[in-house]
């Protein structure tokens, strides 16, 4: 790993034995994506609704599973993910949207038939743990089930988050305000999470050609039109 020892000449930092290599997360892409979907479509309520709110509030595994009745604020639309279901200990509070709460609404009516206590938001209707909350094992189970069904091996529990940070980007959002919204308390580990495809980056290069070649050509016709009057 290495090691940093201070007071010592030059820094005093001793490189680790083997480099450390970053790799960028994984996102499906839009074709990818909609394939996952139209697996997911016959899934029951509460696998439909756990996968929204982990896309539309980029929600790690633990904050999901973790989330509970009293969590909700359907009137705002937003849920609250306690300090101590984080990662890094930092509560916040997120938005949902209204297809999302359709689908919530829709859940928690079904959810009625199990249990009308109070408490986990998400319950398993297995006979073995029948109205126990549902455990972070078997919601990774249920997402590996659903990748493999639709060839997509490499998606897992994190990658709905991925693709939210990421999408939140390319619509233009700042670095700061995803960071809070995903929960970072730097801009450093948020930089982690978002890229844009080469996709995007090729859409971004042609669109700044085309500009630049219509500058250039309209530098051209204005050279020509002062030419034409200097003649004149």
């Amino acid at each position: 790993r290495g090691r940093y020892t201070p007071g010592r000449r030059f820094g005093g930092h001793q490189r680790g034995l083997l480099p450390r290599l970053t790799k960028l997360p994984w996102i499906p892409t839009d074709h990818e994506w909609l394939a996952f979907l139209e697996v997911a479509r016959e899934e029951p309520s509460r696998n439909r609704v756990m996968l929204a709110l982990a896309y539309n509030s980029a929600l790690r595994r633990e904050e999901l599973c973790a989330l509970r009745t009293d969590d909700l604020d359907p009137g705002r639309r937003t849920v609250r993910v306690r300090a101590e279901t984080t990662k890094n200990r930092y509560e916040r509070v997120v938005p949902y949207s209204a297809s999302t709460g359709a689908l919530l609404t829709g859940y928690l009516r079904h959810r009625a038939t199990i249990s009308r206590a109070r408490g986990p938001l998400f319950l398993s209707e297995s006979r073995r743990n029948h109205g126990q909350p549902l455990t972070l094992w078997s919601w990774s189970k249920i997402v590996r089930r659903l990748g493999l069904a639709a060839d997509l091996p490499r998606f897992a529990t994190h990658t709905t988050r991925h693709l939210c940070l990421t999408d939140l980007a390319r619509m233009g959002w700042e670095l700061h305000t995803i960071a809070s919204f995903a929960g970072h308390w730097s801009t450093e580990s948020t930089m982690k999470y978002i890229h844009l495809s080469g996709r995007d980056l090729a859409d971004k290069l042609a669109r700044g050609m085309e500009q630049i070649h219509a500058w250039r050509i309209a530098q051209l016709a204005q050279l020509a039109t002062d030419s034409a009057e200097g003649k004149a």
